[in-house]
């Protein structure tokens, strides 16, 4: 593995889920980390200014940057679907990645890598048992929709000679938020069961997992394209839902929550957890990435040694 001898990285988004566990992985492996966020100041890393509505970013963040990763975005499951909060999901990714290529295509110095989150809603929701790989088609609803724009506003940056990596992510699990304590609301509450069919698939991937995966994109030069960031155990609904009650010691019922009432609550957002995907990691895998947790089953048994 040829590997990256910078040691300045720049985050946007490095204030979410995902990005503060990069960051104190990445400064728990000797790097050094700035974020780019509209304070001032935020605590425990060295902050640039951007500001996307306002087309603003602060010109000496990437005199810092040797390396890039992109993790901002409105989060697809914070509200329900309304024209304005789809357009929220969409414009949040899209301008802001069309302002840092406009940016780094002006600068002086180009960072070696720009790594960009993505998600496996590229696919499509469907309730198919047909693994889904790197080179399909992207799908025809909202997510795939967005997705597929967010990924090609990233491409220009391939023209100017920098080394791109595109992470398709999965549900990311996490017991501090995210997916898994909405989900485990109701199990904790002794009502789980199955979401609509329970047949569909969860295509998941463990948070510490996530941020070894974006360390081993940024430190392997030979790493570039797109990569399905999943870990090898898609489960359907279900299963997993069913080991989620086990974890928890709590009950699981028969039968599942009708779809309709799911459509009624949520809406078009219903779609993320009526349908899914089941996507593939042999792509990393290949690379030569390997998870810490294979199985479901490894997560939930170290979930069910925590006190709840």
């Amino acid at each position: 593995m040829e590997k990256f001898m910078g040691k300045r990285i720049l985050i946007a988004g490095g204030t979410g889920l995902i990005g503060s566990s990069l960051c104190d992985l990445l400064q728990e492996k000797g790097y050094e980390v700035a974020i780019l966020s509209r304070s001032p100041e935020v605590k425990n890393y060295q902050t640039f200014q951007w500001d996307v509505e306002r087309h603003y970013l602060d010109e000496s963040a990437l005199d810092f940057a040797e390396g890039l990763v992109f993790l901002s975005g409105e989060n697809v499951g914070a509200k329900r679907w309304t024209q304005k909060q789809k357009d929220r999901i969409l414009n949040s990714r899209i301008q802001a990645i069309r302002m840092l290529v406009e940016k780094i295509e002006k600068a002086n110095r180009k960072p070696a890598f720009f790594i960009s989150a993505s998600a496996t809603g590229f696919y499509g929701g469907t309730l198919s048992k047909r693994f889904s790989i790197e080179t399909d088609l992207p799908g025809g609803d909202f997510l795939a929709a967005v997705t597929r724009q967010w990924e090609e506003s990233v491409k220009p940056l391939q023209e100017m000679g920098i080394r791109m990596v595109v992470l398709r992510t999965g549900v990311v699990l996490s017991e501090k938020s995210g997916a898994l304590p909405k989900m485990a609301k109701p199990v904790q509450l002794g009502l789980g069961s199955a979401l609509g069919s329970g047949k569909q698939y969860i295509s998941w991937i463990e948070l510490n997992d996530l941020a070894r995966l974006y360390l081993f994109a940024i430190e392997n030069e030979k790493l570039q394209g797109v990569y399905n960031a999943v870990s090898p155990d898609p489960v359907t609904n279900e299963t997993f839902m069913r080991q989620l009650a086990r974890a928890y010691r709590k009950p699981f019922f028969l039968p599942s929550v009708p779809s309709f009432l799911l459509k009624l609550l949520m809406g078009e957002m219903a779609d993320m957890v009526l349908k899914g995907n089941r996507v593939s990691c042999e792509k990393i895998r290949e690379a030569g990435f390997s998870f810490q947790y294979n199985k479901l089953e490894d997560y939930f048994q170290n979930l069910k040694q925590q006190p709840h």
